[in-house]
């Protein structure tokens, strides 16, 4: 939806996108960096980032359906495309058709691609190393190598990985769990015949693990300027976040002392204040229960409450004695400068704090119906 349309929206810096991607490809050298786009960028946009990804020097691009590759390709983005879990035999097809590369742990899904008659189709083998999601067992990766590489011509094994299941944490045994990690995959590629590439971290692998890096790191939410968990915050320095969340007030109102708010009226006001109502809810994004765990906003660059349930469409701060008025500019997510000079911030991991959750779940929750502006700091 456009944002002009409405008194909400989000802005995305594709200039901390570049500054981050820069950054994170001079830290995970000699390794490549390939940026994970799925999600629609993690909500910041695919196409966008992508684009912007690329000229900042990543080698190519991950995704998590064939449909996120294929908007990617009808919007003229023609970098490698990685779709990084097997999809339904019947999109064998659209894989060939769009140019993308398919992820192989099964042999149905290989024969639904050969079926689809490609010519030297290029396919990354995954091992499950022990985050038992998806992937094929170590012990019978051999086989399911050997299986594609004879059926070439149709196609070729250009990529053998695996997914790091702890990497954000840094206590002993999750340290140990990677290692394992680690160990196993090493030992399950010297069993396969060479490939071109093999890749084993996502972000946190690949800022904490120097032996993780391989040939690529698929960078995913560090390169949106979100600290992957608390385990690797220390190594997320330079990192810029890139969405602000952003609205304006949409009503002001009096209210008494001892009067309520909102749905359920679980909010009771201690004294008489001023409150506004913003037009920003939790179908936009804004978890139902932020209030409930100290959410706040930012209006004249002062952090105000968030008052009373979070509803669909609105919110309600608590505003004190502050003048503000219709239209006033509020900041959910992001940073805002207050009339003595100094800058408040409210960052994407704050509210994953509160909520018990991790920051991707929080960028990845701002909704389609918030319009996405991009734009490029003034600063750069």
């Amino acid at each position: 939806m456009s944002a002009s349309l409405r008194w909400a929206w989000a802005e995305i810096d594709l200039d901390a996108i570049d500054h981050n991607v820069r950054l994170l490809r001079e830290r995970f050298e000699p390794a490549a960096l390939w940026a994970v786009v799925k999600a629609d960028g993690y909500g910041h946009g695919a196409t966008d980032v992508a684009r912007t990804a690329m000229a900042a020097g990543a080698e190519g691009l991950c995704v998590a359906f064939v449909h996120e590759g294929i908007e990617l390709r009808r919007a003229g983005v023609d970098a490698p495309i990685l779709v990084l879990t097997e999809q339904p035999p019947e999109t064998a097809p659209h894989i060939i058709e769009h140019r993308l590369t398919p992820t192989v742990y099964q042999r149905p899904f290989l024969d639904a691609l050969v079926a689809a008659e490609p010519v030297g189709l290029p396919v990354h083998l995954k091992i499950d190393t022990g985050m038992q999601r998806v992937g094929t067992h170590p012990h019978a990766a051999p086989s399911l190598a050997d299986a594609i590489v004879q059926r070439a011509p149709a196609v070729r094994l250009a990529g053998v990985f695996t997914h790091l299941a702890v990497a954000d944490a840094d206590d002993e045994d999750s340290v140990d769990f990677t290692d394992q990690q680690l160990e196993t995959f090493a030992k399950t590629l010297a069993l396969l015949p060479p490939v071109p590439a093999i890749h084993a971290a996502n972000s946190a692998g690949g800022l904490s693990r120097a032996d993780a890096r391989l040939s690529f790191v698929r960078a995913g939410i560090a390169m949106y300027g979100i600290s992957p968990g608390p385990g690797v915050d220390h190594l997320c320095d330079g990192l810029r976040p890139a969405m602000e969340l952003r609205a304006r007030i949409g009503h002001v109102k009096q209210v008494r002392a001892g009067s309520r708010v909102s749905y359920g009226l679980r909010h009771r006001f201690d004294r008489d204040t001023t409150v506004a109502t913003i037009p920003i809810g939790y179908a936009d994004g804004v978890p139902r229960r932020l209030s409930s765990v100290g959410g706040e906003v930012l209006i004249g660059g002062r952090r105000r409450p968030i008052v009373g349930v979070v509803t669909m469409d609105q919110l309600v701060v608590d505003c004190g004695d502050d003048n503000v008025r219709v239209g006033d500019d509020v900041t959910l997510i992001g940073t805002q400068e207050g009339p003595d000079g100094t800058t408040e911030r409210i960052r994407a991991e704050d509210w994953a704090a509160a909520l018990d959750t991790i920051g991707y779940e929080i960028v990845c929750g701002v909704s389609k119906r918030i319009g996405r502006v991009p734009r490029r700091s003034i600063d750069n």
